[in-house]
């Protein structure tokens, strides 16, 4: 079968029962295709490769090898709940790599958005490369290719811009040279999320919002300090926690904190303080072409406003953006 094209008969995956039977048959042509050799896969918390990883899981158990590199640019708590899932429940073999200090050290003094990314790209790349040269015997990298990411790189090959490539480990050194295993490179994202709460993933994983690959690397705007980052991780925690609490973490697309990196004068115990602020960003959108804001009750922006500026060292103050796509794009950076 011709990969690049999804075949006319293959039913759109929108039930359990539907769900389950795609699983089985993965399964099958995954254990065909590996064998007893072992699978390589980048385990990055999102609902691509999670879906990947625990599909494998049940295909090939200790053969698949996870690698999850944590950037220091993750939101709160998800590494540690990468871990969480994968090694305490799902009882994956996962190697995790802390490699804050790495990616943090490269880009101090880094203030151009793009030259951000590419620093966070190549070295991400670079983690992954060492983790897999120590490992003996990998002969497939796992891949969370979706069917988006498929006709993007057809658009590419045919001379069209193109959004991304699909090849989402992209990049990786000539001297490691796998076959790739793509289990869900014919699903589209909403059904990529029905098959993993069929696998048992938890709802919170399986629909966690789209987060950028650089990360908090494109919130922190400017040239990132460890302080201020901390800064950003828990207003964003506190946005997120809030958002749950009220019902519009599943209503809102998408929502996040950007701390910009200038500070203005407040008034705290009583004495002169200066602080960051923290930009609340919310849009909803079906195609990230164009975004729409969402409207947050006032009670809800006011407990927000007050927590972060309370819990969060360095923040005083807590601005709502209000711009849609266009002019603005979704993210700042």
């Amino acid at each position: 079968m011709d990969i690049t094209k999804r075949p006319d008969s293959m039913e759109r995956i929108t039930t359990p029962e539907l769900a389950n039977a795609f699983i089985e048959e993965q399964i099958a042509e995954v254990r065909s295709q590996v064998g007893d050799k072992k699978v390589l896969l980048a385990l990055s918390g999102g609902v691509d490769s999670s879906v990947v990883a625990a599909l494998l899981i049940k295909a090939i158990g200790k053969q698949l090898v996870c690698v999850h590199v944590n950037h220091g640019l993750m939101r709160k708590g998800e590494s540690e709940n990468v871990i969480e899932v994968f090694r305490n429940q799902l009882d994956a073999n996962l190697i995790y790599v802390d490699a804050t200090d790495r990616f943090l050290d490269l880009l101090a003094g880094v203030s151009d958005p793009e030259k951000k990314r590419k620093i966070i790209g190549a070295e991400f790349i670079n983690v992954f490369a060492d983790e897999a040269r120590k490992l003996d015997d990998i002969t497939f990298l796992a891949q969370g290719t979706i069917y988006p990411d498929i006709l993007e790189s057809i658009k590419q090959a045919e001379g069209k811009k193109a959004v991304k490539s699909h090849h989402n480990v992209g990049g990786l050194p000539e001297d490691l040279e796998f076959s790739l295993v793509e289990p869900i490179k014919l699903l589209f994202k909403d059904e990529v999320r029905v098959v993993g709460e069929a696998l048992g993933l938890p709802h919170a994983m399986v629909y966690r919002q789209p987060f950028p690959g650089p990360g908090l690397g494109v919130r922190c705007l400017g040239a990132i300090t460890r302080d201020r980052l901390n800064a950003l991780r828990e207003a964003d925690a506190i946005l997120r926690e809030e958002f749950d609490i009220c019902g519009l973490a599943e209503k809102v697309w998408q929502y996040f904190v950007i701390v910009p990196d200038i500070k203005s004068v407040g008034v705290k115990d009583d004495s002169r303080y200066e602080g960051w602020p923290a930009i609340i960003r919310a849009v909803n959108t079906t195609d990230a072409m164009t975004a729409t804001i969402e409207e947050i009750p006032y009670n809800i922006l006011h407990k927000i406003t007050q927590r972060i500026t309370n819990e969060v060292e360095g923040i005083n103050r807590v601005l709502l953006d209000l711009t849609p796509k266009p002019t603005g794009t979704i993210e700042w950076e």
